[in-house]
């Protein structure tokens, strides 16, 4: 539908060029206008008139396109943003407080009830509480999950996080200098020993292997890049903490509680920045980046000013 006006050439724009005339006659941008102007939608005592015509005496016939705005998309509860989708898979990217799936005393929100609760659904396969999930982030930890969405592609999913196909690249800021300033920690990690709520590098755990470079130094902190080989629960915190260097505002593993404070820090500053993997149904290479959050942006702004 569109809004037919007629209107006549005032005097004083008789001989201007006919994109800049009807911006002043209509109250619009001349961009808008002069997409209206190259849809052919102005008439001048019945000649389609061009952007660069100049307007002479007569009665000027404009079709206005009615314009509605776009519906919004649906917002998904708990603040989970889709970075990718498709019919089989779909890449979200979580906010802190926000669980992976439903567990035993946790009554906040979850990807799987967030992404329900939107209209998707989910693979079937697993555990009815899991549904799609094929890995996990901590509560505490923003950024990149994959969830399947086909039954197709959850097992798939599943094997190649198992056999360690999938990239998963971090961002964390670790309190202090590391030296090196690249290298790969290779230690097990289990349940701590005084603390069952608490991991730790512990003889007998499950190998964990975690590399890490560093991207920025600051006089406090560096800013580092890792990959994780093994996706052991806490890994990143755990590894950093047991090199002296925990990660800036993780007061669990051992952060300085003034620095956490002064960088405005209320959870650890680690990011699930990156994920990268095999289509499990088509094929080729699904990559997906993720900004940092807010507060882990404002944060890294203070460490720089």
């Amino acid at each position: 539908m569109a809004d037919t006006r007629y209107l006549p050439v005032p005097d004083a724009l008789v001989g201007e060029r006919a994109d800049a005339a009807l911006a002043r006659m209509l109250g619009m941008s001349r961009t808008k206008v002069a997409d209206i102007l190259d849809g052919g939608n102005v008439l001048l005592d019945g000649r389609t008139v061009a952007r660069s015509d100049r307007l002479a005496d007569g009665i000027l016939a404009v079709d206005i396109p009615d314009e509605r705005p776009a519906a919004p998309e649906p917002e998904i509860p708990g603040g989970l943003e889709i970075a990718y989708e498709d019919d089989d898979i779909i890449v979200v990217d979580k906010p802190i407080g926000v669980a992976a799936h439903p567990s035993p005393g946790w009554t906040g929100p979850s990807v799987v009830g967030g992404l329900a609760s939107a209209g998707y659904r989910l693979s079937t396969m697993g555990p009815p509480e899991r549904q799609g999930i094929v890995h996990r982030l901590d509560v505490g930890t923003s950024g990149l999950m994959v969830v399947a969405r086909s039954d197709a592609a959850y097992p798939v999913l599943k094997r190649a996080f198992k056999e360690r196909t999938v990239e998963k690249i971090y961002h964390a800021v670790a309190q202090g200098h590391l030296d090196p300033t690249a290298g790969t920690i290779d230690a097990p990690i289990g349940r701590h020993p005084s603390s069952d709520w608490k991991f730790a590098v512990v003889e007998g755990g499950k190998p964990s292997v975690t590399h890490y470079e560093v991207l920025e130094m600051f006089p406090s902190a560096s800013l580092l890049e890792i990959h994780l080989e093994t996706g052991r629960t806490h890994q990143i915190r755990v590894h950093m903490a047991a090199m002296r260097h925990p990660l800036a505002g993780d007061l669990t593993y051992g952060a300085d509680p003034t620095l956490a404070k002064r960088l405005g820090l209320t959870r650890q500053w680690l990011h699930a920045h990156e994920l990268a993997f095999e289509h499990p149904v088509r094929g080729g290479e699904v990559r997906v980046t993720s900004h940092y959050p807010e507060d882990l942006a404002s944060a890294l702004a203070k460490l720089r000013g």
